[in-house]
Order: structure tokens, then C-alpha cells, then sequence
């Protein structure tokens, strides 16, 4: 029995931006996205009836998985039933950590699905099955460098991150994206950052210019403790050379970026020596 297979590749936000809540009650969002190398593995298979989820390195969540989800908005565009199928995730983004991994697991099942049964499927159909998923959805199964609006599923491509490095850390406790949407307050003292001036160096190829606009309004609604490891890991990063350190997403993982010939080895010796969770990954270019 034939086995397809796709990497899920994780993603950063180079810059992340909220600026309100919208009627529909999701936030209004502007980013800068960035597909990296760290990445999980999706295989797919047919099986005789059901849909059939595993996964090294993870335990599953109970009930109907995202996946499932995705496979039955899927065949329902299609207008056919769903065949048995048996999906196996091989995890190496760490989870609840801001860098999109379960949405990239997700996204990739959906390209094997487009794959195997509907080669013919346009991007955008694809990608407007990922929506009814989740937000970043659209992101993920795209790939590359994107600002992303709305919610963030209206995407507009980017010319790719200059050439680059990043390393990624994660520290030892999760930040869940509902309790970190729920401390924001639009009160006009939010920090925003400069989308529009890194849209800008990106389209003139300006790496240094483009780590000068890296931010994220998440930061600013850190509590205490998670503060001093995020800022911890920001200062570690900038000491050993970073162009820039962020935190991704929601939290908390923390990227650094570095040129192209930075040596990053020392960033990565001390991180690991107090967290495990710690990466090198280089940018990914679109995905489909």
C-alpha cells in the first residue's frame, strides 16, 4: 500500500501586531510570517475504513482531532465521503509554544490529501479548507513569507527572507492562545510593531532592516515570571549575536535571527544548557 509523505514545517512571526477585537469576536491581526526547517513529518495511508491518528513523540487529544476535522471539510469540498485513511505524525516542533506545529501538521496532511486525490485542487480551495480548520491555517499550507491580515488568514506574499539563520528556544511552560488573547487591552497603550517599515526592507532584500522591525505585542502581557525567561532568552541571543529576538506567536518560544555567516554555536551551547527545547532552523520558501 502506497505511503505519502510531507514535512510540516513550523513557522515565526518576524512581526506580530494586534489591533482589535473584530464583531465576529476574533482579533484583527497584521503579521509578518516566516516558514523555518524545523519541522515535524505527516504520512499518509488508505485503510480499509476510519480515520486512524498516531503519533511519536505526543499524546493525542481526545475526541475529533484537527486532523479528522481537516480530512471531512476536505472530501466534503470535494463532495465525496471520507476513505479510510491512516495519518501518523512524527513530532519534533514543540507544542503550545507559538511556532504553529499543530497547524503545520494539519496543512501538511491537507497537501497529502490534495496530493493522493484532488491534484487539480487550486491553492486557494486548499487553503480555504484550511480556514474552516483554524486562522493560521491558510499560512501553514502556503508557506514562505507572507503578511497575513484579518484574522490571520488574508495572506499576501512577500519577497523570502534574505538568507539567514534562526535559533529557536522554547522554555519550560506552555502559554495557551485563548488565556493570552484574553490579557490583551486595547486601550491605546499597546506598542505596535513596523510592519509596514519590514514589509518594506524585506521587499528590498534588507535583512539587518527587516530584524530591526521584529516585535511582538504578546510580549507586553507577560506575566513576572514568564518575562524573565522570555527576556532572558532574548539577552542570551542578542549576546551571542542575533540581529533580532522575538518571541513567536503567542508564546513562548523565542526566536533569534542571525545573518547568514553568524556563528551561532555559542547560542546554542548555553540555551541547551537550561533548555532542551532548542533549535537552529533556516527559512523555508513557499510550500505549495
Amino acid at each position: 500500500m502506497k505511503r505519502y509523505a510531507q514535512a510540516a514545517p513550523a513557522k515565526v512571526n518576524l512581526a506580530l501586531d494586534i489591533l482589535g477585537r473584530r464583531p465576529d469576536g476574533y482579533h484583527e491581526m497584521r503579521m509578518v510570517m516566516q516558514t523555518v526547517s524545523l519541522c515535524d513529518a505527516v504520512t499518509l495511508e488508505e485503510a480499509r475504513e476510519g480515520f486512524v491518528l498516531s503519533a511519536r513523540g505526543i499524546a493525542l487529544p481526545q475526541g475529533k482531532t484537527l486532523e479528522q476535522r481537516a480530512a471531512e471539510a476536505f472530501f466534503a469540498a470535494l463532495g465525496r465521503p471520507v476513505p479510510g485513511l491512516r495519518v501518523t505524525l512524527e513530532k519534533n516542533t514543540p507544542a503550545y509554544a507559538g511556532l504553529g506545529g499543530g497547524s503545520a501538521d494539519v496543512a501538511a496532511l491537507l497537501r497529502l490529501l490534495r496530493e493522493r486525490y484532488a491534484p487539480d485542487m487550486p491553492r486557494e480551495s486548499l487553503e480555504a479548507v484550511g480556514g474552516q480548520i483554524g486562522s493560521d491555517m491558510p499560512f501553514c499550507i502556503r508557506g514562505g513569507t507572507a503578511l497575513a491580515e484579518g484574522r490571520g488568514d488574508v495572506l499576501t506574499d512577500l519577497p523570502p527572507l534574505p538568507e539567514g539563520r534562526f535559533v529557536i528556544c522554547k522554555p519550560d511552560f506552555d502559554l495557551p492562545t485563548g488565556p493570552m488573547f484574553a490579557r490583551l487591552r486595547f486601550d491605546g497603550s499597546l506598542p505596535h510593531p513596523d510592519v509596514d517599515r519590514m514589509r518594506s526592507a524585506l521587499e528590498r532584500g534588507n535583512l539587518e532592516g527587516t530584524a530591526r522591525c521584529a516585535g511582538n505585542v504578546f510580549e507586553t502581557v507577560l506575566e513576572p515570571p514568564e518575562r524573565r525567561e522570555i527576556e532572558w532568552i532574548k539577552e542570551t541571543l542578542l549576546r551571542h549575536g542575533a540581529l533580532a529576538a522575538a518571541m513567536s506567536g503567542s508564546g513562548p518560544a523565542v526566536f533569534g535571527l542571525f545573518a547568514p555567516r553568524a556563528e551561532t554555536a555559542g547560542a546554542l551551547e548555553e540555551l541547551k544548557r537550561r533548555f532542551a527545547q532548542t533549535f537552529e532552523a533556516a527559512p523555508v520558501g513557499r510550500l505549495l
